[in-house]
């Protein structure tokens, strides 16, 4: 069976370690693998993407590779080919595929039929793409300290990213909190702790992580989500009730005002602009992994 990075669980703590190590190095020197080996990868957006595209398109280059970006009015799907039967294509064309899709069961059913490697680069329930290059930016950020030797606590929507960062930081060790309102609560199952004070969960952490209030699809019910999630904004006061030492950090895009206040999306203790860069490095140490066996 080939491998595969769905939930980004898939790997080992060992090898999500290394992921994390060695995303530090191709950052450093960003063209130095060629690991792709002039590999061949799709990567299919049924959703738009600022971050992500850039990332991996310029990721696979760097290692090598050649990516095929594919949407999905330009392919067959659009007039009803079955996700099983365009698997079967991608197999005999490309040698890995990546998809950023509104169904989970999209993703399932590609990994299930595809004999090559299936990524996932953003669905529903899980943003491992984003968690790996969040894991690597808080090895960035204090350098010389074991990720599970660090608190993460996570202010906001209970959503695909918490969930990501609460499945693959519990994996390598990493103290994950999340707090969220009544009705966006995370699922105990997915891993780390629940706070339910925004304050309370901040105490003492090392990050301080939020994400939109308002994620694509959930545009109908906009009004409703900024008043139940008013109180877990990202601000000066907040952040300042973590302590001295904690960072913030935010996937992007950001609605200053909202989850976030301007000064602390562009002060001088966000991570978030590194976060963003990270995503790179960190999707070409999975593609490494994912591709190479290493």
């Amino acid at each position: 069976m080939p491998r595969a990075f769905i939930t980004g669980t898939e790997p080992s703590r060992d090898e999500l370690l290394a992921m994390v190590a060695r995303a530090g190095e191709l950052k450093a020197a960003p063209r130095s693998s060629g690991a792709l080996g002039e590999r061949i990868v799709a990567i299919l957006f049924e959703k738009p993407s600022t971050r992500t595209r850039l990332s991996y398109e310029a990721g696979i280059v760097e290692l090598g590779g050649y990516p095929i970006v594919l949407r999905p009015d330009e392919m067959q799907t659009s007039r009803g080919e079955s996700v099983g039967d365009t698997a079967r294509v991608l197999s005999g064309q490309v040698d890995a595929v990546g998809i950023r899709t509104g169904s989970d069961g999209t993703l399932e059913e590609m990994a299930a039929v595809a004999s090559i490697p299936v990524f996932n680069m953003l669905s529903p329930l899980y943003h491992p793409s984003q968690a790996l290059a969040d894991l690597m930016t808080l090895a960035e950020a204090f350098p010389g300290r074991a990720l599970d030797s660090l608190t993460l606590a996570y202010v906001g929507d209970g959503n695909n990213v918490a969930r990501s960062l609460a499945m693959m930081g519990t994996a390598v060790g990493l103290d994950v909190v999340v707090s969220s309102p009544p009705g966006y609560e995370l699922e105990p199952q997915a891993g780390g702790r629940r706070v339910a004070d925004p304050r309370e969960a901040v105490a003492g952490a090392d990050a301080v992580y939020t994400d939109v209030w308002v994620s694509m699809g959930d545009e109908e019910s906009a009004a409703e989500r900024r008043q139940a999630l008013a109180g877990w904004r990202l601000d000066e006061e907040l952040l300042s009730a973590a302590g001295p030492q904690a960072i913030a950090l935010h996937c992007l895009p950001a609605h200053p005002g909202e989850e976030i206040s301007e000064g602390v999306l562009y002060g001088e203790r966000q991570r978030i602009w590194d976060q963003a860069e990270n995503r790179r490095h960190a999707q070409k140490a999975m593609l490494e992994w994912l591709l190479t066996g290493d």
